[in-house]
């Protein structure tokens, strides 16, 4: 179908406009995609030409012979899993046969139904939907690779779902095949936490990274485009100014403005001129939209007919269904097209498809056509496509035309496809909607809440909106009190999951057990919940009782929700410091033969793993953690593999493997595969080492992060390592009522919930800072609650707490040679774990007490063992100290140096260059703080610090001399 001019009112309409201005931004494009695998960022406002710039270059390289798929993320949040991939790849096929696929390309099955044919069997479901995705993934890359892919181009990323930026930052860490990325996006409507940020800065060694802003036309350029659009006759500098000033210089906005000059008559040709009216007596309006909006104004009924179906359809489509949506005879439908493909709005590609050619058109024309004929046309379109396109497209229309019932089913169905391919955040977008605002019946609802992943929920606000869409369900009165009770069951433990309401998700809980005698899974699961430690009201018993119910109500359901209550208890037992629970703990088994059981196995031994740190049992949780890491290996579960890795990285500090470990924790910390909980943890690692190494500034910044963290998840039971690490630090600081506010609060939920097997490292510095403060009853009775919290645990680790706090208690006390014999055996204590850093932290404590008490030979000698012992393993600060107590007491010692800490002078340290790097890249001090896992604060300090070296007072200039003076690459 021909786009060429079509005349109006016996006038000749504009031109499509020639692509002026863009020669250096094409040959660099070029230049960048002949070389290495590259990742190149194109961006600029909307109507700014990235799109046409682009079709440009890739007319050049698609004649070259090379594959490059073009994928365009749509303007809406469309719930499709990896839609703009999945259709980009669409279009470079007719099908997969002869490619040679592996058994992984089944998991392609539910988002290319059209080619199950060809693609081999499904793979066995995975219960976790991280992996699931992540096998997508590995699917979808190995179609890339065999369609011989060697530039994927993805335009306006500013819109793409979170799923297809993980794939794309999938892409880019392969070294597998050198693929090279083109990503167009608007900068202003990006968002500051969008993944496409970091596709810039994790690009992988070998592959180069790009960003060209795209910047608007100047004068000469303006006038060039406007020329070519009339003809290529020159324009009068009054002309062209008036153009360039109006438009300031955005292409489409030219465009725009001079379509509607010539619609108004303003613009006009005559006897082989264009001829215009005054400049004076032309209005133009403010923006695009407005141009546009008066543009379609002025077109035929049938051209407005076809603009407002294209519209409302928002994908390419045919003339057919362009009619079925219209609902005009063929003719008719034809006319209009013809009209609407003239005035420039729509445009026709290779497969004889049409669309609009820029998003603000569509936006324009969608938004002016009135709701009443809105929903007309979505339901027409539905219609139309029921037995051709995706369930999430039929679901948007249906929704928008009101039809709930088909919204429903087809948003469902769409639901299950992206939860079978692990795309939980378009799955939870979907049932959200259905949840809170289709009004569906309370049992469908139930129904939908089984299949929701809370997990993929960001914020509060969706998961309050279920909330009130619960409470609503239950203020209308159900007749039915299985449905009531299955719905106060999912009310209960989302109030406790959302961490505001515990007491009043409790007691929905508590009355949905008495209400789920048809469903025992359901009340051992509710009772599950009521028996984990959550929030700080109820004490351990009444955990313990509501863990005892479960386990009675356990034998009554399937193997495999057994095995799944199996492991929820065990972790709940232990984490409340009841030894019943390794006896749970045991009957979860290394190995697993289905999926389900595999993600319960792995979910069983990461968890039991994380909690024997807590008790103390090493080789246990050593085991635990090998386990996961084995079972996460064999089904590349990239959340289960990281979550086992960062666990390790606190063991590997407790057990004394320091080396390389800082890097480590950093790596875990800084990447996208690990959860938040377990970043903390990583983050908490950090900063015991910095706090080891005598780093404090940098251990004091990352300690509060983690407090705070923790403490907004209301993880009590992992809040008291940070608080102690820090209160350490201030004790140190001579902090006293800092360190004794901030012991305050989670002793007093440790005593309240009796919980003391998290008070391994906590009661220590408590009780240090209530003797330092003249507390020294209150200092006793802590120690002796401690004592009796632990009466036949069994727990190695807060026994040795127990054992240190002991012996700064006698210390006290003023009684120096007791306080070294119980030092000593806190000592052994911590050695038997083995926790070496805590144990030459004791015996320089007990060497201490025998310096006070004149046992000046046998302190000194334990003094040089502890300084040796430290100096090994790396612990700086304590070395330090204890070298200097040898210095005052006669014995020199040499410092030793453990590299990486010595003055640079005026030379940039690692960490300076580090940030100067990235200052180079254009990276905010917020930006680098992320990728660092540094806070600004520190950031700045290494960027002032940086500046002052090299005798510079500006980034910019900071960049340019790092630059010039060889010290980092051009390009970062």
């Amino acid at each position: 179908m021909s786009q060429g001019v079509v005349p109006r009112g016996g006038r000749v309409g504009p031109r499509q406009p020639e692509l002026v201005g863009r020669e250096q931004e094409i040959a660099e494009l070029r230049l960048w995609l002949s070389g290495p695998p590259a990742v190149v960022l194109l961006e600029g406002e909307a109507g700014i030409g990235k799109s046409r710039l682009l079709r440009e270059l890739l007319v050049g390289l698609e004649s070259d012979g090379r594959v490059i798929p073009v994928a365009a993320c749509p303007p809406f949040r469309e719930s499709l899993t990896l839609g703009p991939i999945v259709d980009a790849l669409r279009q470079t096929t007719t099908g997969v046969r002869g490619l040679g696929l592996s058994a992984l390309a089944g998991a392609l099955r539910p988002v290319f139904p059209e080619w199950g044919e060809d693609l081999p069997p499904l793979p066995e479901p995975l219960a976790e939907t991280t992996a699931a995705r992540h096998r997508l993934f590995r699917a979808l890359a190995e179609l890339v690779d065999r369609l011989g892919v060697e530039v994927l181009v993805v335009e306006d990323v500013h819109w793409a779902d979170e799923v297809t930026l993980e794939f794309l930052l999938f892409l880019t860490a392969r070294s597998s095949r050198a693929l090279s990325l083109v990503l167009t996006y608007r900068p202003e409507d990006l968002p500051d936490d969008s993944l496409v940020r970091r596709l810039s800065s994790r690009v992988p060694a070998g592959t180069t990274h790009h960003r060209m802003p795209i910047d608007a036309l100047d004068l000469a350029a303006t006038a060039r485009l406007v020329s070519s659009m009339l003809e290529d006759r020159e324009l009068s500098p009054a002309f062209a100014q008036f153009i360039y000033e109006r438009t300031e210089g955005v292409p489409l906005a030219v465009e725009e403005l001079v379509r509607l000059m010539h619609d108004r008559a303003d613009l006009t040709h005559r006897r082989g001129e264009w001829l215009r009216r005054h400049l004076d007596d032309i209005a133009v309006p403010p923006t695009i939209r407005d141009a546009v909006l008066e543009r379609i104004a002025r077109l035929e009924p049938e051209a407005l007919a076809v603009l407002q179906a294209a519209a409302v359809l928002a994908d390419p489509a045919d003339e057919a269904t362009l009619a079925l949506v219209t609902g005009l005879p063929a003719e008719r439908v034809r006319t209009g097209l013809v009209r609407s493909l003239g005035s420039g709005l729509l445009a026709e590609d290779q497969r004889r498809l049409v669309a609009f050619r820029h998003a603000l058109h569509e936006r324009a024309v969608y938004e002016s056509i009135p709701p009443p004929f809105r929903r007309d046309l979505h339901r027409r379109a539905g219609e139309a496509l029921e037995d051709g396109t995706s369930e999430a497209r039929l679901a948007r229309h249906f929704r928008e035309a009101g039809d709930t019932g088909r919204w429903c089913r087809h948003a469902e169905r769409a639901a299950d496809l992206a939860l079978v391919s692990g795309d939980d955040a378009s799955a939870g977008r979907l049932l959200h909607e259905l949840i809170t605002l289709a009004e569906l019946p309370a049992a469908t609802v139930v129904r939908l809440l089984d299949k929701l992943p809370y997990v993929s929920f960001t914020g509060m606000p969706r998961h309050r909106e279920i909330v009130d869409t619960l409470r609503r369900i239950l203020g209308s009165g159900l007749s039915d009190r299985r449905v009531e009770a299955e719905i106060r069951y999912h009310l209960g433990r989302l109030l406790i999951l959302m961490e505001e309401e515990t007491d009043a998700g409790r007691a929905e809980l508590e009355r949905a057990v008495t209400q789920l005698t048809h469903d025992p899974v359901r009340a051992s699961r509710a009772m599950l919940t009521l028996g984990w430690p959550h929030g700080a009201a109820w004490p351990a018993s009444t955990h313990r009782e509501w863990l005892r119910r479960a386990a009675e109500g356990m034998t009554a359901v399937a193997p495999a929700d057994r095995l799944r209550m199996t492991v929820e208890r065990a972790n709940a037992l232990l984490l409340l410091g009841d030894p019943a629970g390794w006896a749970d703990a045991a009957e979860i088994p290394d190995d697993a033969g289905t999926a389900e059981e595999w993600w319960e196995i792995s979910r069983g031994n990461l968890n039991i793993g994380n909690v024997a740190i807590l008790w103390g049992r090493y080789a246990e949780a050593e085991r635990r953690l090998r386990v996961t890491l084995e079972l996460a290996e064999r089904r590349s579960h990239l959340r289960v593999e990281t979550t086992a890795l960062v666990n390790q990285l606190h063991l590997d500090y407790f057990t004394g493997a320091w080396d390389g470990l800082t890097d480590r924790a950093r790596r875990l910390a800084g990447s996208e595969d690990v959860q938040p909980l377990a970043k903390l943890e990583a983050m908490l690692v950090i900063g015991l080492l910095e706090a080891a190494n005598d780093a404090t500034k940098d251990a004091e910044e990352h300690l509060k992060i983690v407090q705070d963290g923790m403490r907004r998840r209301a993880a009590e039971e992992w809040i008291a390592a940070p608080a102690a690490a820090l209160a350490q630090l201030w004790l140190a600081d001579d902090r006293l009522d800092d360190a004794l506010a901030l012991t305050r609060e989670p002793i007093d939920i440790i005593a309240h919930k009796e919980t003391w097997l998290w008070a391994t490292d906590l009661v220590p510095v408590r009780v240090d800072a209530l003797i330092a403060a003249g507390r020294l009853g209150e200092a006793a009775e802590l120690v002796t609650e401690f004592a009796r919290g632990l009466r036949g645990v069994g727990a190695p680790g807060p026994s040795a707490g127990l054992a240190t706090a002991e012996a700064i208690l006698a210390e006290g006390r003023g009684e120096p040679m007791q306080a070294a014999a119980a030092f000593a055996a806190a000592a052994t204590a911590w050695d038997d774990l083995p926790r070496p850093y805590d144990a030459l932290l004791a015996r320089e404590r007990q060497a201490g007490c025998l310096l006070a008490a004149g046992e000046a030979e046998a302190g000194i000698a334990l003094l040089s063992t502890a300084f040796q012992g430290l100096s090994d393993l790396g612990a700086r600060g304590a070395a330090v100290r204890v070298m200097n107590t040898l210095r005052r007491n006669g014995v020199e010692v040499r410092r030793p140096w453990w590299g990486g800490r010595q003055s640079y002078g005026d030379r940039l340290s690692p960490r300076e260059l580090e940030v100067v790097r990235l200052v180079v890249r254009g990276r905010t001090n917020p930006q680098i703080a992320d990728e660092l896992f540094l806070s600004p604060k520190t950031v700045a300090r290494h960027v002032n610090s940086a500046m002052r070296k090299l005798d510079v007072s500006t980034r910019t200039a900071l960049a340019v001399q790092a630059v010039q003076a060889g010290l980092v690459p051009r390009n970062g």
